[in-house]
């Protein structure tokens, strides 16, 4: 028999299991046992008169009507907090959270943000750098800038990837002001997991014929920077995490056409947060700045097409 709903408690353990479809990953995330959410869980149904999950081995799958619940408390708890944040003080509108992964936060994002907060000084800029994917449900978050395959048709697309060539000015000798596609062979070339992007790269620029030494692999473009900063050679890094140093005239770029790359930067946006003036706001100031970034890139690759 059905009866009415007396705590919340239930609801948000039954919306922690329905994200993870999970009794035990709900129970880890709450602090709890499996099995006292499981109980919470079965006196919810109880009290609602009807089934949420059904139960397997290993995982639970929520029945049709839990489905359908499963989307109302979610929205009704993440508005609840977000009603119980400004209660406290802490205005929606004046605090920005976002999401991205280590290296675009620290090579790209960071050091340019000052520019957003210098146009909007009432906003709190919150930044979570985390390479796990993320619940953009979570009332948590505002949005997050994720690296992916880059679709052109994607509305979500700010910046399509290229990799580029860069390094330190430590290895121009006296009185050389820039190194050159011919430089290549003087010294090691720093790579990724494997050698293609810079196959692509002097594939691109017609000089695939030569003696080229790849001196040292390291996985993480925001590294292969650093390596390059730290004059171990000459490194193929995506034009993002090389951008900022570029700008700062601690790297320097060979100035030839990039290497094509299947990847890119995509702004994602929590459903509930659409349309909110931050984020709007936020949404037009890095499609400036990525446009800015795609203009340099341009002007660099015509120059040197010249």
């Amino acid at each position: 028999m059905s009866g009415p709903l007396r705590s919340l408690s239930g609801l948000m353990d039954f919306n922690c299991a329905a994200r993870w479809g999970s009794f035990k990953l709900a129970a880890r995330e709450l602090h709890k046992t499996p099995a006292a959410v499981s109980l919470q869980i079965r006196q919810l149904e109880a009290a609602l008169g009807f089934v949420l999950f059904i139960r397997h081995p290993r995982q639970v799958t929520l029945t049709e009507k839990g489905q359908e619940l499963a989307v109302s408390v979610a929205k009704f708890l993440g508005d609840l907090q977000g009603k119980v944040a400004a209660l406290q003080g802490h205005d929606e509108e004046k605090v920005l959270r976002i999401s991205t992964t280590h290296s675009f936060a620290i090579k790209w994002l960071v050091p340019r943000i000052v520019d957003f907060t210098r146009q909007f000084p009432d906003i709190d800029i919150r930044i979570d750098s985390n390479d796990k994917l993320v619940d953009l449900d979570d009332a948590s978050i505002d949005v997050a800038i994720r690296f992916g395959l880059a679709d052109p048709l994607d509305p979500a697309l700010v910046f399509a990837e290229r990799m580029v060539a860069v390094y330190s000015p430590g290895l121009l000798a006296p009185g050389q002001a820039a190194l050159s596609l011919a430089d290549l062979r003087r010294f090691p070339l720093i790579y990724g997991d494997t050698t293609e992007t810079w196959i692509q790269l002097l594939h691109e620029n017609r000089v695939l014929d030569g003696d080229y030494h790849f001196a040292r692999s390291y996985s993480n473009a925001a590294v292969r920077a650093q390596a390059a900063l730290a004059g171990q050679g000459i490194s193929i890094v995506s034009y993002t995490a090389a951008y900022q140093d570029l700008l700062n005239g601690t790297l320097k770029m060979i100035a030839c056409r990039s290497a094509p790359c299947i990847y890119g930067y995509r702004l994602l946006v929590n459903r509930r947060k659409l349309g909110m003036p931050k984020i709007e706001r936020f949404r037009l100031w890095i499609a400036a700045e990525m446009q800015q970034m795609r203009r340099a890139l341009d002007g660099v690759e015509v120059q040197s097409v010249a």
